[in-house]
Formats: C-alpha cells, sequence, structure tokens
C-alpha cells in the first residue's frame, strides 16, 4: 500500500492509503459476513480510509439510513480498531422520515443539525471524534455562514478533525472556504465528487441540480484542485459500478457521447500493454496523476478488492498516460 496526507493543519491532517474503501451497502445489500470479510482484507493490505454516511443506504429498505456505520461500529468493536483507521462520514442527506429521501425531506446542514447528526454517527461508529466529516449535499435553506460556523464548533469541540464537502457547486464550496479563512476558522479540505477517466455529459439537468449536474469532478473541479494544492479530491464511482467490464451494468445515459469511445478504446489499448484490467488502468490513472486524487471503491467480495487493491502497483508509463488524457 501506498499513502499520502490530507488537510494541512498539523492538529487534523492525516495519513491515509491512497486507495480509499467505500462501505455505502455495507450492513444492506452487502451482508455482515462478507462485509466484514472484505473490511478485515482492506486493513490487511495496509488500507487505512474507510468512507460512509449517515443515510446510507436508505434507498434499499426505504429507512432513513445508518446501516452502514452501524455496521462499521460493530467491526471496529469487535476487532479493537483504533484510530488508526480514518474514518469519514457525511451529513446533510439523511432523510428526515422513511420512505422520503434526499430530494424532497434531507436533514440539511442547519447548525443543530450539523451538531445532532455529527453525534449520531460518532455513536453508531463507535468514535470519539470523526476524523473527517463531509457536508454531503448543498442545503440552500440555511446562510452559507451557518453552516461554516457549524462545522467549525464541532473542530473546536475536537469531535471531528477535518472538514468536507461533496456534491456541492464549486462557487459555494468557494464561498464557503473564504467565509471560514475570513472568520479565522476551519475549512472544507477534502473534496468528494465522482470523477472517472471516461468525461460525463454535465448538462443533463438532474433532481439536485436543474441546471446540469454539479456533482462530477468537471474542468472547473480540475482547475480549482491545480490553484488550491492543499485541497484533495475523494473519487467516487471511478468504477462506474462495474460499467467498465460488466456486460449487466450499461454505462449510465450522460456517457452516451462521441468521447467515449475514444477513451474506452484508450483505456482497452493499455490494458492491454499492461497486462491489468481495465478497472485497474483506470484506478492507476487516477492514482498517478499531478492532481491529488485518492480513487474511492466499492466491493461486494474480497475478489473485487483484491483487484482494485492491485491497481496501487500498477505503473503508466508516461506516455501511455498521455494517450489517456488525450483521448476525446
Amino acid at each position: 500500500m501506498k499513502y499520502r496526507t490530507i488537510g494541512t493543519d498539523p492538529a487534523t491532517r492525516r495519513e491515509v492509503s491512497v486507495l480509499a474503501l467505500g462501505a455505502m451497502l455495507f450492513g444492506s445489500r452487502t451482508d455482515e459476513e462478507t462485509s466484514f470479510a472484505v473490511l478485515d482484507r482492506y486493513v490487511e493490505a495496509g488500507g487505512t480510509f474507510i468512507d460512509t454516511s449517515d443515510n446510507y443506504a436508505f434507498w434499499v429498505d426505504g429507512s432513513q439510513g445508518g446501516q452502514s456505520e452501524e455496521l462499521l461500529g460493530r467491526w471496529r468493536r469487535s476487532r479493537g480498531i483504533g484510530d488508526e483507521i480514518v474514518m469519514a462520514t457525511k451529513l446533510g442527506a439523511r432523510p428526515l422520515a422513511p420512505g422520503t429521501s434526499y430530494v424532497d425531506n434531507a436533514e440539511g446542514l442547519s447548525a443543530k443539525t450539523i451538531r445532532e447528526s455529527a453525534e449520531r454517527s460518532r455513536e453508531r461508529l463507535g468514535v470519539e471524534r470523526l476524523d473527517l466529516l463531509y457536508a454531503h449535499i448543498e442545503d440552500h435553506t440555511v446562510p452559507l455562514r451557518e453552516t461554516v460556523e457549524g462545522f467549525a464548533a464541532l473542530v473546536a469541540e475536537g469531535t471531528v478533525g477535518l472538514l468536507g464537502v461533496s456534491n456541492h457547486a464549486i462557487w459555494r464550496v468557494e464561498r464557503a472556504r473564504a467565509l471560514a479563512a475570513a472568520a479565522g476558522l476551519p475549512g472544507y479540505e477534502v473534496l468528494q465528487y465522482q470523477h472517472s477517466h471516461l468525461r460525463p455529459r454535465t448538462d443533463i439537468p438532474g433532481d439536485l441540480f436543474p441546471d446540469g449536474s454539479l456533482g462530477h469532478a468537471g474542468a472547473e473541479l480540475q482547475s480549482y484542485l491545480r490553484a488550491e494544492p492543499g485541497l484533495t479530491l475523494i473519487a467516487y464511482s471511478p468504477l462506474l459500478t462495474g460499467a467498465y467490464t460488466r456486460p449487466d451494468k450499461p454505462l449510465p445515459p450522460d456517457y452516451d457521447h462521441p468521447g467515449t469511445l475514444a477513451r474506452l478504446a484508450a483505456l482497452n489499448d493499455v490494458a492491454r500493454e499492461t497486462g491489468a484490467t481495465v478497472n485497474q488502468v483506470v484506478l492507476a490513472w487516477q492514482l498517478g496523476g499531478e492532481a491529488p486524487i485518492i480513487p474511492l471503491v466499492g466491493a461486494s467480495s474480497v475478489a473485487q478488492l483484491e483487484e482494485n487493491l492491485a491497481a496501487v502497483d500498477l505503473e503508466l508509463t508516461g506516455e501511455q498516460r498521455q494517450r489517456l488524457d488525450a483521448a476525446h
């Protein structure tokens, strides 16, 4: 395994493995025995960075979520896991009632909700401090300053370490960071967005984004990372939930455009040259690039995890990387 540092403040920054493990479906669609086996193998391989959310996975059974955090808490206790494993979670998108969702009934990002939701997450995970806490989705009903101050208060109290943000317009991320800096408060340092080698169309309106998707790591976010070297991108769904290699998992509609074929061809060429799988090439491309990117992979079996772990040691040549970058 390899490692990198996230965060800039010596009091809160952490060294984490360059491959993060997503626990979204642990405790719901992925049963406890399998989840524990994947977690155990990840740690055995040197993995130290596990990602969840307080609303995972409400859509599986129509609940409010919490199953993933609860399973991770049971796993931590049963294995004697301490603060050597960095636990990241998110708040803001938990449905306020069973049978609803983050689109129509999200908990939001008020100072009161941030405090109460973080406390519940700490209890479920069985930790005194959340190593990394994200604002999961935007909340336009609350002043941004209140959200910034709400997160900062938990850092000051020592119940939260690093702060992160996901699925927000970049202008709102920058505005929140500017508010925090002006007030001498900690701000977002870790950005979690969907990012893979294939580039989606971002002009298609969605439930959360009427003007087109703001949840992908597009050109604006990439430019932001280049300008702000203290930030780290956590790339969720880097393997597009299996769509690169599984016939039963077609690409989402927003990847239906001419550039997809060219980038798929480049990926397949490099995979043949290296003897690696396409999935491994995608992860190696993210891991070895100039931007500080940590792929966040999910796994519903130890075999899937093993394939992902092998990507950490896959070294692409400069020429291969240039071909992958240039394909369009």
